[in-house]
């Protein structure tokens, strides 16, 4: 697994080692850190010693993940991890799995603890706690096992009404745990805490940086590519942009572009992408239009998933027939990013659990050819803007809304037809049109609309109508990974229904979406 780490033998600098047990938010731990100027890196919580040992890390943690400690084949704390001597801080399983392992109580049945609970902090001059205010803490909890008595040596710190023991620690060893998770928005201070225990506790100095990040992204990028030539599918998007000048730096004429034309993308996408990108970046680009091909692969295709892995296939055969027509071509580059790698549960995480399969990661074929380059794959989305903004990129392309890789496909719920994508184009354009008259493009972190599958009852001009339904969404997030549903004025919410309505012929009827991620995903599909 190719990672960001900083090349240097001193412990100081080389950051802390995330043992992943498969929690959907680990890679929030990772971003929180690196937050704090610290580089972190993530592994499957069984990989041999010697191979994180190669990090040489500085301190460790152990992720949240789907198990219970008492379950079959559950995860277990490698041996290796209590004799290394580095601070080590356990989140809800990690937590968990340190108490149980060290001769704590662990208690399953009935004590599920889901969302927000009130943390009481009952040691105010414990070091993990330093700094935070000395009073009840708003968390976030997401476990069904707790813990109900510490091992030997160990203090409470803090405790909810549902947790007696939601955090604990041995300040000699630098051992901690916690049962809430302090890498989500929704826990105060979690930054501040993962703070005390990476700089303070560790302690690492914390040097880790946007330019470092992509000193070693077109390092890595060079070192994997040697003298091959790589193709890259290009969307048009901010991932694959800021992907395509990473690359482009590292190896220059030795990536050509290729923009595929799917017909799923938005009202004059297509046009806007290839005039941009040349302009901007300047690397050869091909221009596809294969919209007959995908639409005809989507014909009668309604189930999500089916619709996201023909898309995924369609897109490296039209890339391999592409690269076929050049010399010598071996990588094909993606802008993949980690919230993609984690909601499809890729292959470095085996005990995630997949929430949706993402073309460019569980949609690829198995029997391809070309070798995967995609240096922005441990990334979230405010660090590959951040990156992008630090390689001199055009603000107005860095902050673009991001656009599904499969595009209309998975926002027309039901068969994808011509006239369908024409009706959700449009739709779609009227809703973008009127945010930006305000300005709320660039507060909101995505607006979209959706064509439900889902006819009703209407009356223009007096009469009856029974036509298709349009849903509108706009979440605000940082990290796309927990997003709230954006609070938008009425008087424009009532302005983009009266002109969907009145100017997409075959829709009378417009909804908002109102259901934050969890338990909802921001797509509809």
């Amino acid at each position: 697994m190719t990672t960001l780490q900083p090349k240097t033998n001193d412990a100081r600098l080389g950051g802390i080692a995330i043992l992943d047990y498969g929690s959907q938010t680990t890679q929030l731990i990772a971003r929180q850190i690196r937050e704090q100027g610290v580089y972190a890196s993530l592994y499957h919580w069984d990989m041999p010693e010697e191979k994180i040992r190669e990090f040489a890390p500085a301190a460790l943690v152990l992720s949240g993940g789907p198990d219970s400690v008492y379950g079959e084949n559950a995860p277990i704390l490698p041996n290796w991890v209590l004799k290394s001597g580095l601070p080590i801080l356990g989140i809800c399983y990690g937590a968990q799995l340190l108490a149980y392992t060290l001769g704590g109580k662990i208690v399953g049945e009935g004590h599920r603890e889901y969302g927000h609970a009130d943390l009481t902090i009952r040691k105010t001059d414990n070091p993990l706690f330093a700094g935070i205010p000395p009073t009840t803490l708003p968390v976030w909890m997401n476990h069904g096992d707790r813990i109900e008595g510490v091992p030997a040596g160990f203090e409470i710190i803090g405790s909810t009404d549902n947790s007696p023991y939601a955090a604990f620690g041995n300040h000699q060893r630098r051992i901690y745990g916690v049962l809430f998770h302090p890498e989500v928005q929704h826990t105060a201070f979690g930054g501040a805490l993962l703070h005390n225990f990476a700089v303070e506790i560790s302690p690492i100095e914390p040097c880790w940086t946007t330019g470092l990040m992509v000193e070693q992204m077109v390092e890595n990028v060079r070192q994997q590519v040697g003298d091959g030539q790589v193709v890259l599918g290009l969307s048009g998007g901010v991932d694959s942009l800021v992907a395509a000048t990473v690359i482009h730096r590292a190896i220059g004429d030795q990536l050509t572009c290729i923009f595929v034309n799917n017909g799923l993308m938005r009202a004059n996408e297509p046009e806007e992408v290839v005039t941009t990108f040349r302009a901007i970046n300047g690397p050869n680009l091909i221009a596809v239009d294969a919209t007959e091909k995908f639409l005809d692969a989507l014909a009668g295709v309604t189930e999500p998933e089916r619709k996201r892995k023909i898309i995924g296939e369609l897109f490296v055969r039209v890339f391999e027939e592409e690269s076929n027509k050049l010399r010598d071509v071996r990588f094909l580059a993606q802008g993949t990013i980690y919230p993609d790698v984690i909601e499809s549960a890729a292959k470095e995480r085996p005990g995630a659990h997949v929430i949706k399969t993402h073309h460019n990661v569980g949609g690829l074929p198995e029997d391809m050819k070309l070798e995967l380059v995609e240096p922005l794959r441990y990334l979230f989305k405010d660090e590959v803007r951040r990156v992008g903004m630090e390689l001199g990129l055009p603000e107005a392309m860095v902050w673009r809304q991001p656009f599904p890789g499969p595009g209309l496909a998975i926002r027309c719920l039901g068969e994808v037809t011509f006239e369908r994508l024409e009706k959700l184009r449009a739709a779609d354009l009227i809703f973008r049109q009127e945010m930006n008259k305000l300005g709320l493009l660039r507060e909101t972190a995505q607006a979209y609309a959706a064509l439900l599958p889902v006819k009703s009852v209407g009356v223009m001009g007096d009469q009856r109508t029974y036509a298709e339904t349009i849903v509108l969404r706009a979440v605000t997030t940082d990290n796309f990974m927990t997003a709230d549903w954006a609070k938008l004025p009425y008087e424009l919410l009532g302005r983009v229904s009266s002109r969907i309505v009145n100017e997409v012929k075959g829709v009378n009827r417009v909804v908002y979406d109102v259901t934050t991620k969890p338990p909802a995903t921001i797509e509809w599909e």
